[in-house]
């Protein structure tokens, strides 16, 4: 990438998470990691979960205990079941219990042919970013009491579409639709679940996916602010899905995405 991502929290923490324990899937680089300093700075210890990088990883627990919080790093496999049971298992040994869970991994490959997407890939895009949502929540549910909170990643791609990115999109699409269900299946329980749909962020998942090099130098500036998105721009809409600021909302997805009219 021609510079890092801006993680760094905006503005001083007002404790909005005092107490709180949150799981952050894809914690160690881009959303996730802004999201985990965030979480820090208000007040939450954080299991940072990660796929392979875990330099990337110890960087984000440095910076979650530089806000005065503990963390601990988890490496596992989101799209396994067995990934969801460990990272659960390991939290509640660590910090005895759980109160949000962020789902945000996930992974992106493009094809300009759909008959260039194999098998493989598309069974890995769709075990990444949805099936590991539901073997995390089926782990953790036990864990979670009334007013916990469970935020889901998807993306702007699931509602304007995107004809580079057609097993991502239809991922981002299950996601939506996943998070409106679950939230009417768990409210009765006090637990809210919403959902967050970036827009283009400067972060490693582009480069990471196989994005061209002249695609990245020009990402974002198709949105009507004529720039890709940060980081610590996108971390304070989960903050105010995961926290009682939004204790009226659950089944909603809010849009951080640079001025790009979507419906709903």
């Amino acid at each position: 990438m021609q510079r890092e991502p801006r993680w760094e929290p905006r503005y001083p923490g007002s404790g909005r998470l005092e107490g709180k324990v949150a799981i952050v899937t894809g914690g160690d680089s881009g959303i996730g990691r802004a999201v985990c300093a965030l979480f820090a700075r208000e007040g939450a210890d954080i299991a940072i979960v990660y796929h392979e990088n875990r330099e990337d990883a110890e960087t984000t627990a440095d910076i979650v205990a530089d806000e005065g919080q503990r963390a601990i790093t988890i490496k596992a496999d989101v799209g396994k079941v067995d990934a969801s049971e460990k990272s659960v298992a390991k939290t509640i040994e660590a910090f005895g219990r759980i109160d949000i869970l962020i789902n945000n991994a996930g992974e992106q490959h493009p094809a300009a042919d759909i008959r260039d997407i194999s098998a493989d890939q598309l069974q890995r895009t769709f075990a990444t970013n949805i099936f590991g949502m539901f073997y995390l929540v089926q782990a953790a549910l036990p864990h979670l009491g009334k007013g916990a909170a469970i935020v889901n990643c998807t993306s702007v791609t699931m509602y304007k579409g995107s004809g580079g990115l057609l097993d991502y999109s239809a991922t981002k699409g299950a996601i939506t639709a996943f998070t409106r269900s679950l939230s009417e299946n768990l409210v009765e329980k006090g637990i809210r679940v919403n959902g967050v749909a970036p827009g283009p962020i400067w972060t490693p998942l582009n480069p990471r996916g196989g994005a061209p090099a002249e695609k990245v130098e020009h990402f974002g500036e198709s949105t009507p602010m004529k720039r890709p998105g940060e980081p610590n721009e996108v971390a304070p809409a989960f903050l105010f899905l995961a926290c009682d600021d939004s204790s009226y909302m659950s089944g909603q997805v809010l849009h951080p995405n640079g001025g790009m009219i979507v419906n709903g």
